[in-house]
């Protein structure tokens, strides 16, 4: 008798506790599911199809669109300048952030107000940040073109050639991050024990040794970490490339690759959704890798 009463509480504890968690948890459920997992399925299923944007019918194509997109010259671009862009963004900013950190981590008259000034242009808005580096470098009125006209050279046509297109995104997007990736890094600096580098000092260890022996090794967390979030930041990156080179002309990375198919002259929605899928896929890539080892700490003690 005291069994059934005890598993009838239980029961009804259980029906409780799932009740609490419907109402807490449950819009918050299904927003996920209305706004991120039914879009995702939907454009997994749009992919096969042979559809342009604003037409009635489309036709089912399979994995022609993937084929398409993995076989032809275009792809073979896109790969190309997301490769190349997401390589000099990361290696660019991490570099130089790291090179700021360490700087700023001195006791300097006003670093207060210089870690501020830089770490300023990451929280701006890209579609800002696009339109001012686009006056910097217009060829004709730029402030650039007046610097090629002190030295008696005339400035490049940064918009027209597609490798100094490039050039000229991968400058402002290493400009726009490099404020984290130094923000980051000196978090890092920060918390590196002081005992590890009075030993190194009494050792008569001179400070670049110290930097590649100790320091170095011991932000490799903070640098796996900076990696990570910058490889899939690059990867997504679209609002300056969009406002700086609104064909692409050289700069048709994959995210922005996605946007002209659909939305530009070609209005091709399911060769545009195959693209989507595809950096989904390589994004859901990264994060696993960042999951899976960004868990392997470094201990000081």
């Amino acid at each position: 008798m005291q069994s059934s009463a005890h598993r009838s509480a239980l029961r009804r504890r259980s029906a409780r506790n799932w009740t609490t968690f419907l109402l807490f948890a449950g819009p918050n459920i299904a927003l996920i599911l209305l706004f991120i997992y039914y879009p995702l399925f939907a454009n997994i299923r749009f992919s096969m199809l042979n559809w342009r944007l604003g037409a009635d019918t489309a036709s089912f194509v399979g994995f022609d669109n993937y084929l398409r997109f993995f076989t032809s010259e275009t792809g073979a671009e896109v790969w190309r300048v997301t490769g190349v862009f997401t390589l000099a963004t990361v290696v660019g900013s991490m570099v130089l952030g790291l090179a700021l950190a360490v700087v700023l981590n001195r006791r300097l008259p006003g670093r207060t107000i210089v870690r501020t000034a830089v770490f300023s242009p990451y929280v701006l808005s890209g579609v800002g940040v696009g339109l001012v580096w686009s006056f910097i470098f217009d060829p004709n009125l730029g402030v650039l073109s007046h610097v090629f006209a002190f030295f008696g050279k005339n400035s490049p046509e940064w918009f027209l050639d597609p490798d100094l297109a490039l050039v000229m995104v991968i400058v402002v997007y290493i400009w726009k991050n490099l404020g984290y990736c130094a923000v980051i890094f000196l978090a890092g600096l920060q918390s590196i024990p002081n005992d590890l580098l009075e030993a190194a000092s009494v050792d008569r260890s001179g400070s670049i040794r110290t930097f590649f022996r100790v320091v170095l090794p011991l932000l490799s967390p903070t640098m796996f970490f900076i990696l990570i979030t910058s490889i899939l930041s690059s990867m997504q990156a679209f609002d300056v490339l969009r406002i700086m080179t609104p064909d692409g002309n050289g700069t048709n990375t994959i995210l922005f690759e996605v946007y002209l198919q659909s939305f530009g002259a070609y209005q091709r929605a399911g060769y545009s959704a195959s693209i989507s899928v595809v950096l989904f896929l390589v994004l859901l890539i990264v994060t696993v890798v960042q999951i899976r080892f960004v868990e392997r700490k470094v201990h000081y003690a």
